[in-house]
């Protein structure tokens, strides 16, 4: 099952941040939120498989400090 861990407010944070989880080995997807005519600048779901949540949330928070 998918978990949403961090909603970012557009496209470009979340590509950011997917690949970071991506470099770190895990499976990650995306998924825009609201309308499809805002594009990159509509806010993104993160979500990872439930057994990888809390990692990724420490890797994200991690990212966010830097």
């Amino acid at each position: 099952m998918w978990t949403v861990i961090y909603i970012t407010p557009n496209k470009i944070i979340a590509e950011k941040y997917k690949q970071a989880l991506s470099d770190e080995g895990m499976l990650v997807q995306l998924r825009p939120i609201g309308s499809a005519r805002l594009g990159d600048h509509a806010s993104v779901e993160i979500l990872v498989p439930e057994s990888e949540a809390e990692e990724a949330h420490e890797i994200i928070t991690g990212l966010m400090g830097s």
